[in-house]
């Protein structure tokens, strides 16, 4: 996973159909499907070798609301500054900034043009 500014240091999928997709992927990519539990349900760490190299999501719980797509994360110094540029340049933040404790914090923004990313600042 890259850390540094700028880069896209992951990528989701969020679909209905994760449970799926992810056979898809493993069959398709050589992927080896990991489960992360979410409670009821379990997401999915898609990994080669053991190495995590993308995740594969239900839409639902706090994707729910979430495009089905796949979600790149951008690597920021200072989300909330990076919040606050984003409204100030005509772009929405779709999100609350959000924790991830052991991680970092995140925002799910739309650019001036409608495309959606998350923004993520490591801990």
């Amino acid at each position: 996973m890259d850390k540094s500014i700028g880069s896209i240091g992951w990528i989701d999928l969020t679909v209905p159909n994760a449970d799926e997709v992810k056979d898809f992927y493993a069959e398709v990519i050589g992927w080896k499907p990991d489960g992360l539990s979410m409670g009821d349900y379990d997401d999915y760490n898609m990994t080669i070798d053991g190495t995590p190299k993308t995740g594969i999501c239900h839409k639902k719980g706090p994707n729910a609301h979430i495009p089905s797509q796949w979600m790149i994360y951008i690597n920021v110094a200072d989300i909330e500054a990076s919040c606050t540029s984003v409204k100030k340049l005509g772009g929405k933040c779709l999100t609350e900034i959000k924790a991830i404790s052991g991680y970092g914090k995140f925002c799910l923004i739309e650019d001036p043009a409608g495309a959606v990313c998350t923004l993520f600042e490591h801990e």
